[in-house]
């Protein structure tokens, strides 16, 4: 086992360790949540990354977006952030997919090559389709979201608890994110990072039925219950349907 990841064989032993090895992680957005995810993911010693992102590295990205400098604006955030991965953990595989997630198929093609979604997105269409996507193939997905100086972190587990459409059964208004403190975004997929580590390696308890909401304004947390709705178009109708 390489000496890279000695701190965690020592955490959680090298069976676990192999498993994030053969593991395959999709991370959906390459913004503010997805470069700290993605970052710790590699650094971690997940097998492989799915990096998908369509946009390109703007100016107003380089507060947050860790992964992309100065001297990437206008490149793609595929091509950006593979480039600081390589560099960081060449043992780690990456695919680079440079599209918009916008229809149900692409959702489901690409859930299906993952054992975990992290859901680092700023639209809530595309969030929804990956829900979708995650509650037919019955694979997990961590999802975050931030907005100012607060966000939160859930993990959508199917049949184990409830999914996106049971938190939010109505669509919350798309923002336009121009509001956004720069360590923010880092802190919540760094946390998401985390809780797909735990998913993969099976070590300590995911926030399944769970949503923790951090507040950076006055420095605190708080752990809310979720739950799975019944009525929910979604999971509701894969539970009635499963045996």
């Amino acid at each position: 086992m390489s000496a890279r990841y000695a701190r965690q064989v020592a955490l959680w032993g090298e069976e676990a360790q192999r498993r994030l090895r053969s593991s395959t992680a999709l991370v959906a957005g390459l913004g503010g949540l997805g470069s700290a995810a993605a970052t710790y993911l590699a650094a971690a010693g997940v097998g492989r990354l799915l990096l998908v992102d369509f946009d390109r590295v703007e100016p107003s990205d380089l507060n947050r977006q860790v992964l992309h400098w100065a001297r990437d604006v206008g490149r793609l955030k595929v091509e950006s952030a593979a480039e600081k991965l390589r560099q960081l953990n060449p043992e780690v595989e990456l695919e680079l997919l440079p599209s918009r997630l916008d229809s149900a198929e692409q959702a489901r093609e690409l859930v299906g090559k993952a054992d975990v979604v992290l859901d680092c997105l700023d639209n809530w269409r595309s969030r929804f389709l990956l829900n979708e996507a995650c509650v037919e193939a019955g694979k997990p997905m961590v999802h975050a979201a931030v907005e100012g100086l607060s966000g939160w972190v859930t993990v959508v587990h199917p049949r184990r608890g409830p999914c996106l459409r049971c938190v939010f059964p109505r669509d919350p208004p798309e923002r336009c994110w121009c509001s956004v403190a720069g360590p923010l975004p880092g802190v919540l997929g760094a946390l998401e990072a985390l809780e797909a580590v735990k998913l993969l390696t099976g070590f300590g308890e995911p926030l399944v039925g769970r949503m923790l909401y951090y507040d950076g304004a006055t420095g605190s947390a708080e752990v809310l219950s979720v739950a799975k709705r019944p009525s929910c178009p979604v999971c509701g109708r894969a539970s009635a349907s499963s045996p």
